[in-house]
């Protein structure tokens, strides 16, 4: 007896403990499950951020402006800081590593990722993410003035491959064995979305962009984010169900968030914003690295280490006077440190910005999507029929979105053992109720869905999962909600005050990260009067 993976996500572990001898005597009979761990982003500083109760400070100092927050936002304001000669800023961050959801982990096999895992070729509209990864040596120069990228940082062969009515198929939307409906709704489709993508709008900008503040403002655009992905769909008449599930995995890829819940502006902006501008037709490559894009967050924070300092809750910031005041926790001390400076950048999730500054307005319109991730060593490569193993590997009967291989881009071909990274977003349940789950169910009942969601695509696989290692994220990425365009991108503060995270697009990518930090960056150096050309 097997309890299926739909009715494991319906149950919350109370639920699964009370079913009593039937499911617990059939998982007694099972195999044993590997070893493994869990992890996330540390509760326990987060919970006491959430609940209050710091020392009043013992310990003060003075810089000109304060990061608080070490994701790709707080770090992107540090590394355009830093690239101006900027020297006068401190980064805080609450957890011991930076970096966000881009952060990673490593064992004997490979280094993995434990978010974040890859970054587009660049949008030409992108300069600010070009010059960045010229510096980190992922652009290496240019042909006519295009950019070439490092071919051993983009990604390798085979890239993508779907398990489809019983065999692996190369690319993720469905080719064979489809209705004349199915068909003519997938074409239909694709052709719709060329079109969006090929479009100028009438103020000169592409309809969609990456960063999005680039994007066209016509009115038709911006009237697509009034209502769900899902109904727009139904206006057009497409309702295949191949066509249909496509979608439903793109919206969970992106955004954590299922096709009715999120704004038909950023459904049609997965399809259609990505225009990547490089030599040699590789614009819808992707740059990947073992560790996925942890890679750039330990890139920018090798700039200017000696500027940041983990370990550290900020959990209060004030306007005082022309300046601010903002007080953080050094958990290593156990002391509360005041630190007064002439302006401060928020980088961190809105909710959390609002909960420590005053300034900062709530907004009940931001929410966000729970995920959960495993890290699975196996001690040989998954097999299958059909195409062989891509580095993106999805199937067509998993509520997960399948895995990447974390060591595809190995020199050595064909490794005899590696780590998938597995994920899976909580989307069919509301973000509450998912979070909850997350924090009760136990690790077993996890790895148990990990395991049997692995054997059911590679029944090869039995026997050969050596360690499977958890991660979860709370509010792992903004859900761009119908509705989200019309919050704005300024967040409600105002200097000496910056907001900076990717959540003020609605869009959880790095490039809307990066145009964020970089824009807060550019902003405190103009009203600190620091010399600086833009960026942006």
């Amino acid at each position: 007896m097997k309890a299926d993976r739909r009715t494991l996500l319906g149950l919350g572990a109370g639920a699964v403990a009370l079913a009593g001898g039937g499911l617990a005597a059939a998982l007694q009979r099972e195999a044993p499950l590997p070893p493994g761990t869990l992890g996330g982003a540390d509760l326990a500083r987060g919970h006491r951020l959430r609940d209050g109760g710091f020392p009043a400070p013992s310990r003060f100092d003075e810089i000109d402006l304060v990061i608080a927050g070490g994701g790709i936002a707080g770090l992107s304001a540090g590394w355009r800081l830093h690239d101006a000669g900027f020297t006068r800023f401190r980064l805080l961050e609450l957890e011991d590593m930076v970096g966000g959801n881009a952060r990673s982990g490593s064992n004997a096999v490979s280094a993995y990722p434990l978010g974040a895992h890859y970054l587009p070729v660049p949008n030409r509209e992108a300069k600010a993410v070009r010059h960045l990864l010229r510096q980190l040596g992922v652009m290496i120069g240019e042909r006519d003035g295009v950019p070439v990228y490092d071919p051993e940082q983009l990604c390798a062969d085979l890239q993508e491959r779907l398990f489809w009515q019983g065999r692996w198929q190369e690319g993720l939307v469905p080719r064979t064995g489809l209705r004349a409906q199915d068909r003519a709704d997938l074409a239909a489709f694709e052709r719709c979305m060329a079109d969006y993508s090929a479009r100028i709008g009438s103020d000169g900008k592409p309809a969609f962009a990456v960063p999005r503040a680039y994007s066209s403002s016509d009115a038709d655009l911006i009237a697509l984010d009034r209502i769900d992905f899902a109904s727009w769909l139904d206006r057009q008449g497409w309702r295949s169900p191949v066509l249909r599930a496509h979608v439903r995995y793109a919206m969970r890829d992106d955004y954590g968030t299922e096709p009715q819940q999120v704004s038909a502006w950023a459904g049609v902006h997965y399809f259609a914003g990505r225009r990547g501008w490089t030599v040699d037709g590789a614009g819808d490559n992707e740059l990947t690295w073992p560790e996925g894009n942890a890679r750039l967050a330990r890139g920018m924070a090798a700039l200017f280490p000696e500027r940041i300092a983990r370990g550290h809750i900020v959990h209060h910031v004030a306007q005082d006077g022309e300046g601010v005041l903002v007080d953080s926790f050094d958990v290593a001390a156990g002391a509360t440190v005041r630190t007064r400076a002439k302006a401060a950048i928020l980088a961190m999730p809105h909710f959390v910005a609002a909960r420590i500054c005053p300034a900062v307005p709530g907004d009940a319109a931001f929410t966000y999507a729970p995920w959960l991730i495993a890290n699975v060593t196996v001690d040989r490569l998954p097999g299958g029929r059909g195409v062989p193993l891509a580095w993106d590997n999805v199937s067509s009967t998993s509520e997960s979105l399948g895995y990447v291989v974390a060591t595809h881009q190995a020199a050595e071909a064909h490794p005899t053992a590696t780590v998938l990274t597995w994920y899976l977003p909580l989307s069919d349940l509301p973000p509450p109720v998912a979070r909850r789950l997350l924090l009760e169910r136990p690790a077993d009942m996890w790895k148990r869905m990990v395991r049997d969601d692995l054997l059911a695509m590679h029944p090869d696989l039995d026997g050969a999962i050596r360690h499977i290692a958890l991660w979860r994220w709370g509010h792992a990425m903004i859900r761009p909600t119908p509705g989200f365009l019309a919050r704005g991108a300024g967040g409600g503060a105002k200097p000496p005050l910056f907001l900076a995270h990717s959540d003020l697009s609605g869009l959880s990518l790095f490039e809307e990260a990066h145009y964020h930090g970089v824009a807060a960056a550019e902003g405190a150096m103009a009203m600190l009067r620091h010399p600086s050309e833009t960026l942006l």
